[in-house]
């Protein structure tokens, strides 16, 4: 399986996990969820923020990674575009929930660099 296949994976499951962070170490309301995540305070209100963030990235990044393929991108940079990705995705959560909100947009700009990447990767000169 492409490394790119992993990438995406994980950026798949990355909500859940932040979310899970948001309703640990509370009385989590599962008769009205969306009711009491509204209630959280700092980095858990934060991280609930930050997974619904995930779940706004994640069609661009399936589209982008598509795309990639489709355009017969190399697997190389496919893979190194993905990886870029989820690394910043995953720094960007971390400086969401600690609240860093100029490192936040940086390592947001940059994961969606590697979106762009992976959109124009096809049009990249191939042997």
């Amino acid at each position: 399986m492409p490394v790119a296949a992993w990438c995406l994976m994980i950026v798949t499951i990355m909500p859940v996990l932040v979310v899970g962070y948001a309703k640990a170490g509370g009385h989590y309301d599962n008769q009205e969820p969306r009711l009491w995540l509204q209630t959280l305070e700092g980095g858990r209100r934060r991280a609930y923020a930050a997974h619904l963030n995930c779940f706004e990235a994640l069609p661009v990044f399936i589209a982008a990674l598509f795309t990639a393929v489709w355009t017969d991108g190399p697997q190389g940079m496919i893979d190194a575009l993905s990886i870029g990705f989820v690394l910043f995705r995953v720094l960007y959560v971390f400086a969401y929930i600690i609240d860093r909100a100029t490192l936040r947009s940086t390592l947001w700009s940059l994961a969606y660099l590697c979106v762009i990447g992976l959109f124009i990767s096809g049009y990249w000169a191939q042997p």
